[in-house]
C-alpha cells in the first residue's frame, strides 16, 4: 500500500467535512473514475450539485479529470488524485492558521457520520433483501506498535477487496466499511 496522503491546509479538512464530499470520494473509491451523472444518480442530487462538489474537490486537489476516460474531450471524467488513504493529523492542523475551526467542523461532521452509521446498523426496520448490516466489537491486548499493525493489515485486506470489485458491476451496491482502533474507551 502506498503511503498515505497527508492533510495539511485546513481547507482541504473543511472541503473533507461535506458529507455530500466525502460520499462522493467514497464513491470514487469503490467504483473507480465517475462522471457529474453518475454522483448525481448515486447520491439523489441534481447533477449541477453534484458538479459544483467534484469542482471542489478538485480545487483543493483531492480529485482531478481523467480525461482518458472520457467518451470524447466534451465528457468530464473525474479520479481520486491519489491512490493512497488520506492521514490526517488534528492536533497538527489545529496550530494551522484557521486549523481550529477546521478541525472542529471535521470533528463535528465526523462524530455524527459515525453515530449516524452505528445507528443504520442497529435500526430494526431493514426492509427485507436491504443488503447485509453488522457491528462487531473485539476487546484485545496490544501494544501500541501492535494496533498500528492491526489496522494496517485490516487495511490491506479492504484495500484487496476493493481492487477485486471495483468498477460498475450493477449487481453491486456501495458498502461501507466502518472501522475503529482505539485504546478501549471509558464509560
Amino acid at each position: 500500500m502506498a503511503e498515505p496522503q497527508r492533510v495539511n491546509d485546513p481547507r482541504v479538512l473543511r472541503a473533507l467535512a461535506h458529507p455530500a464530499r466525502t460520499r462522493i470520494l467514497d464513491e470514487i473509491e469503490a467504483s473507480g473514475p465517475v462522471r457529474a451523472a453518475d454522483v448525481a444518480r448515486e447520491l439523489g442530487i441534481p447533477a449541477n450539485q453534484a458538479s459544483f462538489h467534484l469542482r471542489q474537490l478538485a480545487k483543493y486537489g483531492l480529485v482531478e479529470e481523467a480525461p482518458e476516460e472520457g467518451r470524447d474531450k466534451r465528457d468530464r471524467v473525474w479520479r481520486a488524485s491519489s491512490r493512497s488513504a488520506m492521514a490526517v493529523n488534528l492536533t497538527e492542523l489545529e496550530g494551522a492558521p484557521g486549523g481550529r475551526a477546521a478541525v472542529r467542523v471535521f470533528r463535528d461532521n465526523k462524530q455524527a457520520w459515525g453515530h449516524h452509521v452505528v445507528d443504520r446498523a442497529f435500526a430494526t426496520d431493514h426492509p427485507k433483501g436491504s443488503g447485509v448490516f453488522t457491528a462487531s466489537d473485539h476487546a484485545l491486548k496490544l501494544t501500541d506498535e501492535e494496533a498500528h499493525q492491526l489496522r494496517q493489515e485490516i487495511d490491506d485486506l479492504v484495500d484487496t477487496w476493493a481492487e477485486r470489485t471495483r468498477g460498475r458491476d450493477p449487481d453491486r451496491r456501495t458498502y461501507l466499511v466502518f472501522q475503529l482502533v482505539q485504546p478501549y474507551p471509558e464509560a
